[in-house]
């Protein structure tokens, strides 16, 4: 009799030219993803050859009851590193069988600011930096905290290793290389600043895939933890007090910012960046007033403000970009629970296609 463990490894290159693919889209929350999967004939490497498909939106609090079909369309493909083999993750957005994008599709948007030719040319670079928190599952307290207390003071635990310091590597480890696996531009991983939190970058990543590769990083993640009975929160404030929440730096360049005399195209960039706070702010996640406070590595929510190295600043410049007279800077506002389709298009429409004037 075989085993669980070895039906779902099944080698299916075995006995058919068949593949599975995963189609992956986000819900009616716009932090809730959903999938599900469809067998096709062969192997596919290009979106544009995969059919669309569609889902009961009234289940997912995107369309009313009586008339609840919404049609996904595949934008993205990546390796699926749990069924392995030719099978694939399939990231998709979602229209009205009008062909209108939903409320919820944000992906849509972004795609035409990316697709202007002034943000072309200017070629964007985004390196994201997403955080989390791993709870544990049936009591919703990070993981590694004792039961409804707290463990020792910040300060041992970021970039931390042993049993009393690092808690759920296992899981960590698991998501990188399954991202590699995928073929997402994951360029690192670390323990946070909190216990039980962690991070991991995305990028560079040009345009409009830098969202497409952080969502389905947060699939494989959300995907791992279910598989370790774990939760995966990206509430930017998880624990209240003395204890530092969960953002999404955004690190970002364009090619005029990249070549020599780039660090004054960076400074007018951040000057624009500057005027429209508080459009950025509103478009940064749900309730990053919690995390921006002006403590714990960050600027208020109502100031704005940039520095060289400066970690409490809303957005930082490195001291290399300085040095240098080119490179990149981090836009630090953004919340754990960003929509990265929001907040790249939004940062590179403010920085290119705005005029202030």
């Amino acid at each position: 009799m075989a085993l669980l463990s070895d039906l779902i490894n099944l080698d299916l290159s075995d006995s058919t030219p068949k593949i599975i693919a995963e189609y992956i889209w986000i819900g009616g929350s716009g932090m809730d993803l959903r999938s599900k999967a469809r067998t096709l004939s062969g192997p596919v490497d290009d979106p544009k050859k995969l059919p669309k498909w569609n889902y009961d939106g009234s289940s997912t609090g995107q369309a009313p009851g009586e008339d609840s079909e919404v049609i996904l369309y595949p934008q993205a493909i990546f390796k699926d590193p749990f069924r392995r083999g030719n099978n694939i993750l399939v990231m998709c957005d979602a229209y009205t069988p009008a062909g209108e994008p939903i409320p919820t599709n944000k992906r849509c948007a972004a795609a035409k600011i990316f697709s202007n030719p002034e943000v072309e040319k200017e070629v964007p670079w985004y390196g994201i930096e997403q955080e989390y928190t791993l709870l544990k599952k049936d009591v919703n307290w990070p993981l590694g905290w004792p039961q409804g207390g707290f463990p020792g003071p910040q300060g041992p635990y970021y970039c931390g290793i042993g049993a009393d310091k690092a808690f759920g590597r296992d899981i960590v480890d698991s998501h990188y290389k399954a991202c590699l696996y995928a073929g997402i531009n994951i360029s690192g991983i670390n323990g946070e600043v909190m216990p039980g939190q962690w991070e991991f970058q995305v990028g560079p990543s040009v345009g409009i895939s830098a969202g497409d590769e952080l969502w389905v990083a947060r699939y494989i993640l959300e995907r791992i933890t279910e598989i370790a009975g774990v939760v995966v929160s990206f509430d930017p404030k998880p624990i209240p007090g003395d204890w530092n929440g969960a953002g999404a730096h955004t690190n970002y360049s364009t090619k005029s910012m990249r070549d020599e005399g780039g660090y004054e195209v960076i400074k007018k960039a951040i000057e624009k960046m500057g005027l429209k706070h508080k459009e950025h702010i509103a478009a940064y996640g749900e309730g990053n007033e919690r995390r921006l406070t002006g403590r714990h590595e960050t600027a208020d929510i109502n100031t704005f403000l940039w520095g060289v190295a400066n970690r409490g600043a809303s957005i930082r410049v490195g001291r290399d970009t300085e040095k240098e007279g080119k490179g990149y800077f981090e836009d630090r506002r953004p919340a754990s629970n960003m929509d990265p389709y929001v907040v790249t298009s939004m940062i590179a429409e403010t920085t290119i296609l705005w005029n202030k004037s």
